[in-house]
Formats: C-alpha cells, sequence, structure tokens
C-alpha cells in the first residue's frame, strides 16, 4: 500500500488525494504537522521536487527554506518517493494508466496540461488561493470560518491553534497588498477561463482528468471566504467544485 505525507485541509494535499482515489489505488493517509513538514519528509527521503516557490515576486526565507528540504504532498510507492502534484500525476499515470490522469490525444493532452498548470499554480507556486482566501481576514474570524469545509478543517483542529499559529504560516507566503489586491482582481477572470475549459470539455467531462483534481481544490479553499460566493454562483465552474468536492452536510 502506497503511503501519502499531506498536510490536513491542504488543497495540494487535497489534488493528490483525488488522484489515488479516480485511480482507486490503495494508500494510507499520514498527517504531518504544518510548518514542521519540510523536515519530517526529508527524513522519509523526500526533497522538494525541484521546486522555486514565490509569493507574488517574493521569495521569503520561509520559501526557501522549504524548495531546499521538502515538500507535500509526498508519496511513497514501492520504494520511490515522489513529490510535487506535477511528479506525482506523471508518475501515477505511468504506473496506473487506467483510469488515465491525462488524454490520449495530443491536442486534447496540451489543453489540459495548459489547465493543471494553472491549478498547479495555485496550488503551490507562492498559493495564490492561500492569498486570496486569507487576504483581509481577523485571525479570530479566520479560524471560525476553516474549522469545517469542503477540505475539512484547515490545517489544525483545534479553533485557537488555527488563531494562534494560521497568521504566522501566512507569513511564509506574504506578498505585497497590492499583490494581494491585484490577485483578487483577477479573480472573475480566472473563473471565466475554468468556465471556457469546462464548455469546451477540458475540465468536468464525464472522464475526470489530472487538471480537474488540481483546479477544484484551489477552488474549494477560495470558498471558504463567505463574500466571495457571489462571484462561483450560478458558474459552471462552481457546479464542477460541486462535484468533486460537495458542500459538507
Amino acid at each position: 500500500m502506497y503511503r501519502l505525507y499531506v498536510i490536513p485541509g491542504s488543497h495540494a494535499c487535497r489534488a493528490a488525494m483525488l488522484m489515488l482515489e479516480h485511480q482507486q489505488v490503495p494508500y494510507r493517509r499520514v498527517d504531518v504537522v504544518t510548518l514542521l513538514h519540510p523536515i519530517v519528509v526529508r527524513l522519509h527521503g523526500f526533497d522538494a521536487g525541484g521546486q522555486t516557490r514565490t509569493a507574488g515576486a517574493r521569495r521569503t526565507v520561509g520559501l526557501r527554506m522549504g524548495d531546499r528540504l521538502g515538500t507535500v504532498p509526498a508519496l511513497a510507492a514501492d520504494g520511490h518517493r515522489v513529490s510535487t502534484n506535477h511528479r506525482i500525476a506523471r508518475f501515477l499515470d505511468e504506473r496506473h494508466p487506467e483510469p488515465p490522469l491525462f488524454p490520449a490525444d495530443p491536442e486534447r493532452r496540451s489543453a489540459v496540461e495548459e489547465c493543471r498548470a494553472v491549478g498547479e499554480r495555485h496550488a503551490s507556486d507562492g498559493r495564490p488561493a492561500d492569498r486570496v482566501a486569507g487576504d483581509g481576514a481577523r485571525p479570530a474570524g479566520f479560524s471560525r470560518s476553516t474549522g469545517d469545509g469542503r477540505l475539512g478543517y484547515l490545517l489544525y483542529r483545534r479553533a485557537l491553534t488555527r488563531r494562534v499559529i494560521i497568521p504566522r504560516i501566512r507569513g511564509v507566503f506574504a506578498a505585497s497588498s497590492r499583490a494581494n489586491c491585484e490577485l483578487l482582481a483577477d479573480l472573475p477572470a480566472t473563473l471565466d477561463r475554468i468556465d471556457a475549459w469546462i464548455a469546451s470539455g477540458v475540465v468536468g467531462g464525464a472522464q475526470l482528468n489530472a487538471a480537474d483534481f488540481m483546479v477544484v481544490p484551489s477552488l474549494a479553499l477560495i470558498l471558504y471566504r463567505s463574500d466571495l460566493l457571489p462571484l462561483f454562483e450560478g458558474r459552471p465552474t462552481l457546479e464542477l467544485v460541486d462535484r468533486l468536492l460537495p458542500e459538507p452536510a
């Protein structure tokens, strides 16, 4: 059985879980404590998968350290150590080709790769989804709103722990206020782009693919902000999120 090292509530980690579940690959989930995860996975033989992340245009000390040590999701599979969703998707598609994570047709595969790359940027490179979800949130309100949602509780089960620690974690991905405002202003255009991909069948089709699993968890994280729900309402994008990660009961 494979082992998948994850952080609870991480949208990047949920993407890896969705891919494994899609391919019906048995695995054991190993939860790792946030902030300690680069050291923990390094001790288990993983690296950072060649990542060079930024927050806006900045590379904070935390990002540089993480890129040198290790990252999650991290998949231990029959002696292999595979980290980052980019590498995990290719590993799974080679080892477990049915059902596929990428279309066989070269043109459709190229379109899926383009969409997957957008999802991966929101799930790893500078954490745009994290920045949108947390931008302007007060610690007390943020700790309450992140106790339950489409990804479960975010990072820590206890609200007090989230209230104390999450603001410090967000500092790792800190970008300028201007960069965060620009990111939020671009959200409607990003949703338009995903709606167009759905209309063309690149994502949201009868046969789900790696792009679906990369894009949807990032959108699910943004939906922890109830004030942004009106931007999603009535869109095919929200229907796709509901399909893969239904609203918790």
